[in-house]
């Protein structure tokens, strides 16, 4: 792509510290959360009994029935309203959580309660033995306030991970932006011109190569990246690198299958093939064959970059390649929440590193 036609960068989306923090209750992952919460709430119900003669297990289907009621309409409640507590500071929002769970409550007691009195669910007056209308109510409100006010301050915390692991992805961003060799431009340069007079077309798509590659180093967002896009961006740099080192360089790309409107965090592979260049070519006095394999398995995107060992390397990777390999893992980390993987290991006279990255559309990520 030329610099012409480089779509603008759209603004950070980045979450911040007045972000809602709950998490999505419309997603069926959470809703089942919920049901299982609730259900171990009946079971410890029916195995604290109200009534000094013990709570019989018969009555856990209708224990259940009610917690159940009151969790999946909190649920739903909680659900409508997530876009409009978007807007909202966490303190607010969590006031109205509290409102809206310990109102449903409420309204839900109220309204078994009076079934019970009139013997619809004969099952339940273990619940309301000893206990007049409002101490009913008000137990039940108690409890609910207690388990969402503690349900509550678990969502903030995990919130608060994320961001700090976001923030933190967001460095490590930084630093790849910062750490473009020296060396490498000034090689670029050499190579330009050098080529100038030679082959002055092929010195003009270096020259549209590096700064694409510059460019991307220098972007600020950290707005996701097509697969695609990544893919084409490595490939530049090794096209110039290719320039430079002659034979000496061999590039073998199986990437096929791999789907192009994947996305993926900014600058994950350029650092990883410059590493690969860096370290397995350079020093090699022969050179090497660069391979890149990439798969989509499972929901799964696999990315294998493979380099020769130089035989004058180090039995252990140096400090720079250590790092290199540990600030993408932490990326990884940051922006999949944890799904995200980087495997480094030396196999047969290869160092070869495994990306593996759920695959996420562009449009939604």
């Amino acid at each position: 792509m030329s610099p012409d036609t480089q779509p603008p960068n759209k603004p950070s989306t980045a979450p911040d510290a007045t972000a809602a923090f709950l998490p999505d209750f419309c997603q069926m992952r959470a809703l089942l959360l919920v049901v299982i919460i609730a259900e171990l709430l009946a079971f410890v119900l029916t195995l604290a009994p109200l009534e000094s003669g013990g709570q019989r297990w018969g009555d856990l289907g209708l224990i259940s029935l009610f917690v159940q009621w009151i969790a999946l309409t909190s649920t739903a409640v909680l659900c409508l309203s997530r876009r409009w507590f978007k807007r909202l500071s966490v303190t607010t929002t969590t006031l109205y959580s509290l409102f809206i769970v310990t109102t449903i409550t409420a309204l839900v007691s109220e309204m078994a309660y009076r079934l019970i009195i009139s013997s619809t669910f004969s099952g339940l007056e273990g619940l309301t033995q000893d206990a007049t209308h409002i101490s009913f109510i008000l137990r039940n409100v108690a409890i609910s306030l207690i388990i969402c006010a503690v349900a509550l301050r678990y969502f903030y915390i995990q919130h608060q991970s994320r961001l700090s692991i976001r923030a933190e992805a967001r460095s490590h961003l930084h630093a790849l932006q910062a750490r473009i060799r020296p060396h490498f431009l000034f090689n670029s340069m050499n190579t330009i011109a050098s080529l100038t007079r030679s082959q002055p077309e092929l010195a003009e798509t270096v020259v549209e190569d590096l700064a694409d590659l510059f460019r991307n180093t220098l972007n600020n967002s950290d707005n996701a990246a097509r697969l695609a896009d990544e893919i084409d961006l490595a490939q530049r740099y090794l096209n110039i690198e290719q320039l430079r080192l002659g034979d000496r360089l061999q590039t073998e790309w199986q990437i096929d299958t791999l789907p192009d409107d994947a996305a993926v965090p900014p600058l994950l592979l350029q650092p990883l093939v410059e590493n690969a260049v860096y370290h397995g070519i350079e020093p090699s006095i022969t050179g090497g064959c660069i391979r890149v394999n990439g798969h989509l398995e499972g929901g799964l995107i696999k990315l294998i970059i493979s380099n020769p060992i130089a035989d004058n390397a180090p039995q252990h990777p140096n400090k720079g390649l250590g790092m290199a390999l540990e600030n993408t893992r932490q990326r990884l980390v940051g922006w999949y929440e944890g799904e995200g993987h980087l495997t480094a290991e030396n196999t047969d006279g290869q160092f070869i590193v495994t990306l593996t990255l759920p695959y996420q559309h562009a449009g939604d990520a």
